[in-house]
Parts: C-alpha cells; sequence; structure tokens
C-alpha cells in the first residue's frame, strides 16, 4: 500500500486529495461537505502560505484512495509560542489501523527533515479554524464549520503514537430557554454603573467598518487559549468574510465601554443543510439555497463570546448573555448550539451551565513526540 506525496502543481492530485471524504462520507447523513472554493485555497491561494508551509500525502490501492492527511509547518505558531511544531490536518481515512499509521508515518518523517519535534492536531490553515476530532456526540448534526467524522477517528489516532492534549465541548440550549432573573438584574446594573451598551449592526459594510476594532479585543481575550497565536491582517480579513458570507449582521454584536470597543459576540444561522444540498457549490445555486436556508434555519451557532480579561468578574459575561438570548427569541430559532469550549475553561464552563447549558458534542485535539 503506498503512501504518495501529493504534486500540488498537479490538477488531477489536487482533485484526488479534495475529493476523497466526499466519498468516504457519500452516505452518512451529517457529513457536511466543504465549499468547493476552499480547493484552490488549500494548496496554495490562501495565506498561511505566506509565512508557512504544508505538505500532503494520500494513501492508494490500486485507484482507490484508502486515506489523506497533510502535515503542517506553521512558523508563525512556532514564533509565537517558542516551539518546534507540526501540525496535521485534513486527516480522513477508511477504518484501517495500518493505512492511517503510514500516512502518520511519512507525515512525521517530513516534520522530522523540518526539524520539528513534536506534533499536534487536528488544526486548520487559520488558527481560528474549528478544529479537533468529534468522540462523543455522533448522533447530533455538525454545526457549521465545525468537523465531523466517523466514530472510529480516535482510535486510528491514538493507534498511530498520538495522546489526547485537549478537549472542547459544544453544549445545546432549546431556542425557549429563559435566562434566570438575575442576568437581566447584573446586566441593567452593570450599564448603569459602568458605562457598558451594546453595538449592533444592519449592513455587511458596517461590520466591515468594526472589524479591525474586534480583532483587537479578539486578540487580548483569546489569547490565554489553547496553541493560540495572532492571525495576520490578511488571515483575519479572511476570517472576517467567512463570517459575513453566512452571518446576518444583525446577530453579531459589540460590547462597548463608551466609544471603546470591549467585547463581542458572533453567532450565525446554521446553514449546514444547505451546503450537503449544494455539495459545497456556491455557484449556480449554492447562494440561493444559503439565503434560503437562513430564512428558515432553526439552529443558530455561537461561535464566539468574548470580552477583554481584565473586564472580567465586572458582570459584563451577563451583559453578553441577554444580549444573546434576546437575539435568540427575535430570530425565533428552536435550537442553539454553543460551539467549542476548553473543557478547561471552568469560569467559561460554569457561566454556560449556569444558563442551562448542555454539553453535547465533545472534540478531541492530540499530541505526539516526534
Amino acid at each position: 500500500m503506498p503512501i504518495r506525496r501529493l504534486d500540488v502543481s498537479n490538477p488531477r492530485d489536487r482533485n484526488t486529495f479534495f475529493a476523497f471524504p466526499f466519498h468516504l462520507y457519500e452516505h452518512s447523513p451529517f457529513w457536511v461537505p466543504p465549499l468547493i472554493t476552499e480547493k484552490r485555497d488549500i494548496f496554495g491561494n490562501h495565506p498561511f502560505y505566506r509565512h508557512s508551509v504544508a505538505e500532503f500525502f494520500i494513501a492508494e490501492s490500486g485507484r482507490d484512495v484508502l486515506g489523506r492527511v497533510a502535515i503542517l509547518h506553521n512558523r508563525r505558531h512556532n514564533q509565537h509560542c517558542q516551539r518546534r511544531t507540526a501540525f496535521f490536518a485534513f486527516f480522513d481515512c477508511i477504518d484501517d489501523n495500518r493505512v492511517a499509521t503510514e500516512l502518520f508515518a511519512a507525515g512525521f518523517d517530513w516534520a522530522r527533515a523540518r526539524g520539528l519535534d513534536e506534533i499536534i492536531g487536528p488544526r486548520g490553515l487559520l488558527g481560528s479554524d474549528s478544529g479537533g476530532t468529534l468522540v462523543d456526540g455522533f448522533q447530533y448534526p455538525p454545526a457549521l464549520n465545525v468537523p465531523y467524522n466517523f466514530p472510529y477517528y480516535d482510535a486510528l489516532i491514538q493507534n498511530a503514537g498520538f495522546a489526547k492534549d485537549r478537549d472542547h465541548l459544544s453544549g445545546y440550549l432549546p431556542g425557549s430557554y429563559e435566562l434566570p432573573e438575575r442576568f437581566y438584574r447584573i446586566a441593567d446594573w452593570v450599564k448603569r454603573r459602568s458605562g457598558f451598551w451594546i453595538k449592533s449592526f444592519t449592513t455587511v459594510a458596517e461590520v466591515r467598518r468594526w472589524a479591525p476594532k474586534a480583532a483587537l479585543v479578539h486578540q487580548r481575550a483569546f489569547v490565554n487559549n489553547h496553541e493560540y497565536f495572532p492571525p495576520t491582517e490578511e488571515e483575519f480579513n479572511l476570517i472576517v468574510d467567512s463570517i459575513i458570507t453566512v452571518a446576518d449582521p444583525r446577530l453579531l454584536k459589540l460590547v462597548m465601554r463608551g466609544d471603546e470597543v470591549v467585547g463581542f459576540i458572533i453567532a450565525y444561522h446554521d446553514v449546514s443543510a444547505a451546503l450537503r444540498r449544494s455539495k459545497g457549490r456556491l455557484w449556480p445555486l449554492g447562494w440561493a439555497y444559503i439565503l434560503q436556508e437562513r430564512r428558515r434555519a432553526e439552529w443558530v451557532n455561537v461561535n464566539g463570546i468574548g470580552i477583554l480579561p481584565e473586564l472580567r468578574g465586572l458582570g459584563a459575561n451577563a451583559l453578553l448573555y441577554t444580549e444573546l438570548a434576546k437575539s435568540v427569541h427575535e430570530f425565533g430559532f428552536k435550537h442553539i448550539e454553543i460551539i467549542q469550549v476548553d473543557e478547561t475553561n471552568f469560569k467559561s464552563r460554569n457561566d454556560m451551565e449556569a444558563i442551562g447549558v448542555q454539553w453535547i458534542k465533545r472534540h478531541r485535539n492530540y499530541h505526539r513526540k516526534l
């Protein structure tokens, strides 16, 4: 069973790598295809490649593809964290330990040759990409842009020598939930005493104008997150574009203190059904499917709630949660998914549990010495 390093200049190789999960998950009712436009990006047309490099591997048997993986040398991460770490990404495989082990072994050799001494993952080309391998919650549909995989992946990865590094939890609230009254009392008190207020949006253009200020708060709010490193300006613009593609501006909120941005809420309609329907294509009908699904979506994904570290504990979190509740009730969502809270972030977990969140999914990141 040969393991082949991809020739990313060859369109056939690029298509082979990108198309494999479409075949692997062909009969899965839950897997959501990536946007076809990402195919040209992951092999070179992406801001990641301004500072870093990647290698792509596939396992084949005759004309059949059995698995794939990418190994990333993210120099920006290593410079920020003072480490020599490789990432693995885009791992997909049939249920065969030998295939997975040999795929990873080829990636390990490439990483060692670059002087790297450990490997973590799964990660994306962007530091903010939702990552991890799903290890619990397979009975639930995936949130938008959050990985879904078969249950056997955890065993394949661990049999290749990896151990658990960190888990991230996703939680559920019914759309009909009501915040305890004390949250509203605290939020009103914070507004009166501390000068906090909520900046709302109505247009995409307005979101873009405020995005740079929000970026600074995002970096400071998440600086201690697991394996955090700051995005470049080009990467941040790509993040904003990806949010704007699916988000209704009215669901994006900023927490203000006077004229300064001090917090944010990032939420959007879950339009995964539209991507499944269009098979990841935006043209000719993908955009219409997304807009149609946004009008009727019953799920909202909450993919970022943050406040500046120095303001935590002053009641500003209550303001965040009351604003989120108002948005959910205004749009009439039936289901709310809180996406990927670090299992070691006990403050955030306690806050979420206080408003009734039930943890329904677990995504795992792994670590291995090289």
